[in-house]
């Protein structure tokens, strides 16, 4: 599978928000949106060439490819400590095991859908303040590690972009992949923004509160273009990231909804001319109107699947 793929039209779109989990009142995780982004793509014409699939359950030995069995079992036994648990920000639940494997298990999908037809989406996902033996920041299982290990093993990948949006740094992927050259870390981020302690990515682009489209977009296409001369990908996660949004709530940048629309098409476009494989995931959003949030997602949704019906130049 490794070497330039020719892309198919459709889209297979992964989901898992009917498994959720019970948190306090007040809790400020938005759950809700990945149910009001599914649904969105639900009411699109059938003649944009999407399936939805629901996610599958991340198996203990694929997770083991990136988390210790230790922490592993501890999680999904109820056994983790109270400050390890805290670090979470859930409290712990039968369901919170099950929506956090099945989070990752649709990233799994959503990898292996795009080994074989070029491109995929999953609805939720970007769980990268994970670290190999703990969780932190609404993050049980890093996906995108996770997912990185399967395409080694199972399409023959051996170079793996990681290209992070999020507004904030991926900090869990940076230390599970420290010092191997196989996982290029690229994460773009606020500098004034959690987690506090920064680890190192192969690249990191840290930008002042208060950031807008010029500045971010200029950043980005040359972060972007380094990321690909210094780690010639075979396959890519775009982690996409909603809460760069001028109207976010944890966000500190002020992007537009056509900012974050230009990155999203920046990133395809750069895949699909290169014919590069690339599993898109949704990452954080907490916008002050949960509906901008979603119209963030789901532009992303759009441009991979624009992306996925152009012709390669």
């Amino acid at each position: 599978m490794v070497g330039r793929h020719s892309w198919c039209n459709d889209v297979r779109i992964h989901y898992s928000d009917p498994f959720t989990f019970p948190l306090p009142p007040e809790h400020r995780f938005p759950l809700e949106k990945y149910r009001l982004l599914r649904e969105r793509i639900e009411g699109w014409p059938a003649s944009t060439g999407v399936e939805l699939v629901l996610a599958p359950r991340a198996l203990r030995e694929e997770l083991l490819w990136a988390h210790s069995a230790a922490y592993v079992d501890a999680f999904c036994a109820g056994r983790l400590d109270a400050e390890h648990q805290r670090r979470i920000g859930f409290p712990w639940s039968p369901e919170l095991v099950e929506r956090s494997l099945r989070s990752c298990g649709g990233t799994l999908a959503t990898a292996r859908a795009a080994l074989l037809e070029g491109a995929s989406v999953y609805l939720a996902g970007g769980t990268h303040h994970a670290r190999a033996d703990q969780g932190a920041g609404y993050c049980v299982f890093n996906d995108c590690a996770v997912g990185a290990r399967l395409v080694q093993r199972e399409g023959g990948v051996q170079r793996v972009l990681i290209v992070d949006t999020d507004v904030h740094q991926g900090d869990g992927t940076a230390a599970i992949f420290a010092g191997d050259p196989s996982v290029f870390t690229f994460s773009i981020h606020g500098a004034q923004n959690f987690p506090s302690t920064k680890a190192t990515s192969d690249l990191d682009l840290a930008l002042p509160s208060g950031t807008g489209d010029g500045d971010y977009l200029e950043q980005f296409a040359a972060g972007l273009a380094k990321a690909f001369a210094c780690s010639d990908p075979q396959f890519v996660f775009f982690l996409s990231g909603a809460d760069p949004h001028e109207g976010d709530r944890l966000g500190r940048l002020r992007i537009s909804k056509g900012g974050l629309e230009q990155r999203d098409r920046m990133v395809f476009l750069a895949c699909r001319q290169r014919g590069l494989r690339v599993a898109t995931v949704m990452g954080g959003g907490y916008g002050k109107n949960i509906a901008d949030t979603v119209d963030v997602y789901e532009a992303t949704v759009r441009q991979a699947v624009l992306a996925q019906q152009l012709s390669p130049s």
